[in-house]
Protein backbone atom coordinates (compact mmCIF):
# COMPACT_ATOMS: atom_id res chain seq x y z
CA UNK A 1 0.00 0.00 0.00
CA UNK A 2 2.80 2.34 0.89
CA UNK A 3 4.54 1.58 -2.41
CA UNK A 4 1.35 2.36 -4.33
CA UNK A 5 1.00 5.66 -2.47
CA UNK A 6 4.58 6.63 -3.28
CA UNK A 7 4.04 5.65 -6.91
CA UNK A 8 0.85 7.73 -7.05
CA UNK A 9 2.63 10.76 -5.57
CA UNK A 10 5.46 10.38 -8.06
CA UNK A 11 3.00 10.27 -10.96
CA UNK A 12 1.23 13.39 -9.66
CA UNK A 13 4.55 15.22 -9.35
CA UNK A 14 5.51 14.22 -12.88
CA UNK A 15 2.13 15.37 -14.16
CA UNK A 16 2.47 18.73 -12.46
CA UNK A 17 5.97 19.08 -13.81
CA UNK A 18 4.90 18.28 -17.35
CA UNK A 19 1.88 20.57 -17.41
CA UNK A 20 3.21 23.61 -15.57
CA UNK A 21 6.97 23.80 -15.15
CA UNK A 22 7.72 25.04 -18.65
CA UNK A 23 5.08 27.76 -18.33
CA UNK A 24 6.46 28.87 -14.95
CA UNK A 25 9.99 28.94 -16.31
CA UNK A 26 8.93 30.93 -19.37
CA UNK A 27 7.06 33.43 -17.21
CA UNK A 28 10.04 33.83 -14.90
CA UNK A 29 12.38 34.46 -17.84
CA UNK A 30 10.01 37.08 -19.22
CA UNK A 31 9.93 38.87 -15.87
CA UNK A 32 13.72 38.82 -15.64
CA UNK A 33 14.05 40.21 -19.16
CA UNK A 34 11.53 42.96 -18.44
CA UNK A 35 13.28 43.89 -15.20
CA UNK A 36 16.67 43.96 -16.93
CA UNK A 37 15.28 46.46 -19.43
CA UNK A 38 14.04 48.66 -16.57
CA UNK A 39 17.53 48.61 -15.09
CA UNK A 40 19.10 49.38 -18.47
CA UNK A 41 16.96 52.47 -18.94
CA UNK A 42 17.59 53.71 -15.40
CA UNK A 43 21.32 53.28 -16.03
CA UNK A 44 21.03 55.20 -19.29
CA UNK A 45 19.43 58.07 -17.38
CA UNK A 46 22.10 57.97 -14.68
CA UNK A 47 24.77 58.15 -17.39
CA UNK A 48 23.19 61.30 -18.86
CA UNK A 49 23.16 63.19 -15.55
CA UNK A 50 26.91 64.02 -15.30
CA UNK A 51 26.87 65.62 -18.77
CA UNK A 52 23.73 67.54 -17.87
CA UNK A 53 25.31 68.79 -14.64
CA UNK A 54 28.49 69.88 -16.43
CA UNK A 55 26.47 71.81 -19.00
CA UNK A 56 24.31 73.51 -16.37
CA UNK A 57 27.42 74.51 -14.39
CA UNK A 58 28.33 76.68 -17.38
CA UNK A 59 25.46 78.97 -16.37
CA UNK A 60 27.26 80.72 -13.52
CA UNK A 61 24.12 82.14 -11.90
CA UNK A 62 22.22 78.85 -11.87
CA UNK A 63 20.67 77.86 -8.53
CA UNK A 64 23.27 75.69 -6.85
CA UNK A 65 20.74 74.06 -4.52
CA UNK A 66 18.82 72.61 -7.46
CA UNK A 67 22.03 71.32 -9.02
CA UNK A 68 23.19 69.83 -5.73
CA UNK A 69 19.87 68.00 -5.31
CA UNK A 70 20.32 66.35 -8.71
CA UNK A 71 23.89 65.30 -7.91
CA UNK A 72 22.90 63.87 -4.52
CA UNK A 73 19.82 62.09 -5.90
CA UNK A 74 21.93 60.46 -8.62
CA UNK A 75 24.46 59.34 -6.02
CA UNK A 76 21.70 57.69 -3.95
CA UNK A 77 20.15 56.02 -6.99
CA UNK A 78 23.43 54.60 -8.27
CA UNK A 79 24.60 53.47 -4.81
CA UNK A 80 22.03 50.66 -4.85
CA UNK A 81 23.36 47.55 -6.57
CA UNK A 82 20.77 46.96 -9.27
CA UNK A 83 20.70 43.25 -10.07
CA UNK A 84 18.00 40.95 -11.49
CA UNK A 85 17.62 39.51 -7.97
CA UNK A 86 16.48 42.93 -6.71
CA UNK A 87 12.96 42.24 -8.00
CA UNK A 88 12.70 39.28 -5.61
CA UNK A 89 13.47 41.36 -2.50
CA UNK A 90 10.48 43.56 -1.64
CA UNK A 91 12.38 45.76 0.82
CA UNK A 92 15.35 46.35 -1.50
CA UNK A 93 12.95 46.93 -4.40
CA UNK A 94 11.10 49.62 -2.45
CA UNK A 95 14.38 51.34 -1.53
CA UNK A 96 15.45 51.23 -5.17
CA UNK A 97 12.24 52.74 -6.51
CA UNK A 98 12.28 55.47 -3.85
CA UNK A 99 15.81 56.46 -4.89
CA UNK A 100 14.83 56.50 -8.55
CA UNK A 101 11.75 58.57 -7.72
CA UNK A 102 13.91 61.12 -5.92
CA UNK A 103 16.15 61.41 -8.96
CA UNK A 104 13.11 61.86 -11.21
CA UNK A 105 11.87 64.67 -8.98
CA UNK A 106 15.27 66.39 -8.84
CA UNK A 107 15.65 66.26 -12.62
CA UNK A 108 12.14 67.63 -13.12
CA UNK A 109 12.90 70.59 -10.84
CA UNK A 110 16.17 71.24 -12.68
CA UNK A 111 14.39 71.35 -16.05
CA UNK A 112 11.70 73.67 -14.70
CA UNK A 113 14.27 76.04 -13.19
CA UNK A 114 16.33 76.00 -16.40
CA UNK A 115 13.40 77.68 -18.17
CA UNK A 116 14.42 80.90 -16.38
CA UNK A 117 17.84 81.00 -18.07
CA UNK A 118 17.71 82.12 -21.72
CA UNK A 119 21.42 81.47 -22.27
CA UNK A 120 21.12 77.94 -20.98
CA UNK A 121 18.01 77.26 -23.04
CA UNK A 122 19.83 78.50 -26.13
CA UNK A 123 22.77 76.18 -25.43
CA UNK A 124 22.60 73.43 -28.07
CA UNK A 125 24.34 70.74 -25.94
CA UNK A 126 21.84 71.44 -23.17
CA UNK A 127 18.94 71.16 -25.60
CA UNK A 128 20.35 67.87 -26.90
CA UNK A 129 20.64 66.54 -23.35
CA UNK A 130 17.07 67.58 -22.60
CA UNK A 131 15.86 65.67 -25.67
CA UNK A 132 17.89 62.59 -24.69
CA UNK A 133 16.57 62.78 -21.14
CA UNK A 134 12.98 63.04 -22.35
CA UNK A 135 13.49 60.02 -24.62
CA UNK A 136 15.03 58.06 -21.76
CA UNK A 137 12.17 58.92 -19.41
CA UNK A 138 9.74 57.64 -22.03
CA UNK A 139 11.75 54.42 -22.36
CA UNK A 140 11.66 54.01 -18.58
CA UNK A 141 7.88 54.41 -18.66
CA UNK A 142 7.52 51.71 -21.31
CA UNK A 143 10.00 49.35 -19.61
CA UNK A 144 8.27 49.69 -16.23
CA UNK A 145 4.86 49.10 -17.80
CA UNK A 146 6.10 45.89 -19.44
CA UNK A 147 7.64 44.73 -16.17
CA UNK A 148 4.40 45.43 -14.28
CA UNK A 149 2.44 43.38 -16.83
CA UNK A 150 4.95 40.50 -16.69
CA UNK A 151 5.04 40.50 -12.88
CA UNK A 152 1.25 40.46 -12.65
CA UNK A 153 1.06 37.46 -14.94
CA UNK A 154 3.59 35.48 -12.91
CA UNK A 155 2.28 32.22 -11.37
CA UNK A 156 1.33 32.43 -7.70
CA UNK A 157 -0.45 29.12 -7.15
CA UNK A 158 0.71 26.19 -5.03
CA UNK A 159 2.32 24.42 -7.99
CA UNK A 160 4.46 27.52 -8.69
CA UNK A 161 5.52 27.66 -5.05
CA UNK A 162 6.47 23.97 -5.17
CA UNK A 163 8.82 24.79 -8.04
CA UNK A 164 10.38 27.63 -6.04
CA UNK A 165 8.80 30.55 -7.94
CA UNK A 166 8.14 33.48 -5.63
CA UNK A 167 5.93 36.51 -6.39
CA UNK A 168 7.99 39.42 -7.72
CA UNK A 169 8.05 42.86 -6.13
CA UNK A 170 6.18 45.46 -8.09
CA UNK A 171 5.83 49.20 -8.40
CA UNK A 172 3.16 50.72 -6.19
CA UNK A 173 -0.12 52.19 -7.45
CA UNK A 174 1.28 55.66 -6.81
CA UNK A 175 4.29 54.88 -8.99
CA UNK A 176 2.06 53.52 -11.75
CA UNK A 177 0.14 56.81 -11.84
CA UNK A 178 3.43 58.65 -11.97
CA UNK A 179 4.80 56.67 -14.91
CA UNK A 180 1.59 57.15 -16.89
CA UNK A 181 2.52 60.85 -17.20
CA UNK A 182 5.49 61.39 -19.54
CA UNK A 183 7.91 64.16 -18.55
CA UNK A 184 7.30 67.63 -19.96
CA UNK A 185 10.32 69.25 -21.57
CA UNK A 186 9.52 72.65 -23.06
CA UNK A 187 11.71 74.64 -25.42
CA UNK A 188 9.28 77.55 -25.67
CA UNK A 189 10.39 80.99 -24.56
CA UNK A 190 9.46 82.02 -21.03
CA UNK A 191 9.19 85.48 -19.47
CA UNK A 192 12.39 86.87 -17.96
CA UNK A 193 13.28 86.07 -14.37
CA UNK A 194 11.27 88.06 -11.89
CA UNK A 195 8.20 88.25 -14.15
CA UNK A 196 4.92 87.51 -12.39
CA UNK A 197 4.09 84.81 -14.93
CA UNK A 198 7.53 83.18 -14.84
CA UNK A 199 8.44 79.98 -13.05
CA UNK A 200 9.80 80.68 -9.60
CA UNK A 201 13.29 79.29 -9.00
Amino acid sequence: MRTLLLLFMALVAMGLSGCGYNRFQSSDEQIKASWSEVLNQYQRRADLVPNLVRTVKGETQFEQQTLTQVIEARARATSIQATPELASDARAFQKFQQAQGQLSGALSRLLVVSENYPNLKANQPFRDLQAQLEGTENRITVARKRYIEAARSSPTNITAICFGYKPKANFTVENEKEISRPPVVSFEATPPRGSASGVAP
